[in-house]
């Protein structure tokens, strides 16, 4: 659906995949799921807070089925929006093209994304 909008996605099988990834490549926008194998994503957002220099400019949106009591420690982290799953390509497009509101959420795997 990313690459259906123009951008160019990278995909990450698991939270540590997602950071090795971050590591190497600068990304604009990550999708993010907080149940993640071998490194979920709550740790994943605190590693790009360990490292603000693979962080800056990225705007991490956590994708989610449920929000629940997590919002307010999602917005803690420094995580920009919430994607209530199932979700519409319109929704992403808004949300990629940054004219969707920015409230926080939690639920999936790591997706960063880079225009193309």
């Amino acid at each position: 659906m990313v690459e259906r909008l123009g951008h160019t996605a990278s995909v990450a099988a698991d939270g540590m995949e997602a950071v090795e990834i971050l590591a190497e490549h600068r990304f604009d926008f990550m999708l993010l799921d907080l149940t993640m194998p071998r490194m979920t994503g709550d740790e994943v957002v605190r590693w790009l807070r360990a490292h603000p220099d693979r962080g800056e400019g990225l705007r991490v949106v956590v994708v989610s089925a449920w929000v629940g009591e997590q919002r307010g420690h999602l917005q803690e982290l420094g995580v920009h929006a919430v994607l209530p799953k199932p979700f519409r390509a319109q929704q992403l497009r808004d949300l990629i093209g940054g004219t969707l509101p920015v409230p926080p959420s939690a639920d999936g795997a790591a997706r960063q994304v880079r225009k193309r």
